[in-house]
C-alpha cells in the first residue's frame, strides 16, 4: 500500500513538471502561432480596411497565415489536417476573390472547407473506417515501422475500434459544430469583431478536442493495448 502512495504522489508531481517541460518545448512556437494567426491578422485588417475596402484588407490580413503554412510545409514537406484546411481556405479565397465575391465569402473560406471535412469524418463513422484510425495509423508509419506494425495489431480489437469511433464522431461534430457557429459569427459581428472573436472559439473548440482525444486515446487505447497483451501472454 505505502509503494502504491509513493507511486501515485510521484504521479502527481511529475504532471506539473510535465506541463512545464511541454511549455518549454513548445511555447515559442504557440506564441508564434498566437501572434501569426491571430494579432497580425486583426492588426493588418485594421490598418488597411479603411484605405483598400474590406475585401482586399481581408486578403492582407490573410497574408501571415498563409504564409507561415506555405513555410511550415516546404520545411517538413508534409501536410497535417490544420494546413490542408488553411490551403483549402487559399484556394477558395482566390475562387472568391476572382469570381467576385464579397467580404464575406472571403470570411466563410476556411470555415466551409472544417465543415466539410467534419462531415467526411462523420461519413467515415457511418461506414465503420473511422478517419481517426487512418491519420493515426500514417503518423504511427511515419514515426517507425515497428510502432505502425504494433498500432495495426490492435485494429481488431473491440475496445480500439470503439474508441477510433468514439474520436472521429467527436472530431467530426466538433467541426460542424466549430464551422456553423463561425458562419453565424459571419453574419452577427462586424469584420474587425469578427477577426477577434472568431480565432478564440475556433481555437478554443481545437484546443479542447485535442486536450480530450488525448486523454481519451490513452486510456482507451491503453486499455485495448493491456487487453491484447494479455491475449498474447496466456495463448
Amino acid at each position: 500500500m505505502n509503494a502504491d502512495l509513493a507511486s501515485d504522489n510521484a504521479a502527481a508531481r511529475s504532471i506539473p513538471e510535465r506541463l512545464w517541460a511541454w511549455t518549454r518545448e513548445h511555447g515559442p512556437a504557440a506564441l508564434v502561432a498566437v501572434l501569426v494567426n491571430f494579432l497580425l491578422p486583426f492588426l493588418i485588417y485594421r490598418a488597411t480596411h479603411r484605405v483598400f475596402g474590406d475585401v482586399y484588407a481581408l486578403i492582407a490580413a490573410s497574408t501571415p497565415p498563409m504564409g507561415r503554412t506555405i513555410l511550415q510545409l516546404v520545411r517538413h514537406r508534409r501536410v497535417d489536417a490544420l494546413s490542408l484546411i488553411v490551403l483549402a481556405g487559399i484556394a477558395l479565397s482566390l475562387i472568391a476573390f476572382f469570381g467576385g465575391g464579397g467580404a464575406r465569402a472571403l470570411q466563410l473560406r476556411e470555415h466551409l472547407v472544417a465543415g466539410v471535412i467534419g462531415l467526411g469524418f462523420l461519413v467515415s463513422v457511418t461506414i465503420g473506417k473511422p478517419l481517426i484510425y487512418q491519420l493515426a495509423r500514417a503518423r504511427m508509419h511515419r514515426t517507425s515501422a515497428q510502432h505502425g506494425r504494433w498500432f495495426e495489431t490492435l485494429r481488431d480489437h473491440p475496445i480500439f475500434r470503439r474508441a477510433m469511433l468514439v474520436m472521429t464522431l467527436a472530431w467530426g461534430v466538433g467541426l460542424v459544430v466549430e464551422s456553423a457557429v463561425a458562419c453565424a459569427l459571419v453574419f452577427a459581428l462586424p469584420i474587425s469583431a469578427y477577426l477577434l472573436v472568431s480565432p478564440i472559439w475556433g481555437y478554443g473548440l481545437g484546443g479542447t478536442l485535442t486536450v480530450w482525444t488525448f486523454w481519451y486515446a490513452r486510456r482507451r487505447v491503453g486499455a485495448a493495448r493491456d487487453a491484447v497483451a494479455a491475449s498474447a501472454a496466456r495463448a
